[in-house]
């Protein structure tokens, strides 16, 4: 099809593997407080969206996970629950490694730079849809 980039018959099974993988996670993560659904239905999107049409349409317009991946996809939202529940996450897994770990301070440094990244990113993305 015009428009459609060309990928080897193995390229598309591994993205096809990795769009079932990160699909499972993020159903596990709909059932796990802890782990997060949206990002892995993200990875899981982008991965069908390099394999197959067919997934990725499937999984776009999914009645439980389509809304949060149409709502990323069209306006970069991440919802302000999301939000606080990663920060929190963050947050708690810092002060594990600062007071519970026994990592050297560079390492905790590392980590704390690479989560204020991350905290970064999530804050600085819209709660809701205009």
């Amino acid at each position: 099809m015009a428009g459609e980039k060309q990928i080897s018959e193995t390229a598309r099974f591994v993205y096809l593997g990795l769009g079932w993988f990160f699909f499972g996670v993020g159903v596990l993560g709909a059932f796990l407080p802890v782990l997060p659904t949206t990002p892995f239905m993200i990875l899981a999107l982008w991965a069908f969206s390099n394999s197959s049409k067919r997934l990725r349409t499937w999984l776009y317009t999914h009645k439980t996970f389509g809304p949060p991946l149409q709502r990323w996809s069209e306006h970069r939202v991440i919802p302000a629950q999301a939000k606080m529940v990663a920060l929190g996450t963050m947050s708690m897994s810092l002060a594990y490694l600062v007071f519970f770990s026994g990592l050297d301070w560079p390492w905790i440094a590392a980590a704390a730079a690479l989560m204020g990244y991350g905290a970064f990113f999530i804050l600085t993305k819209p709660s809701r849809a205009p």
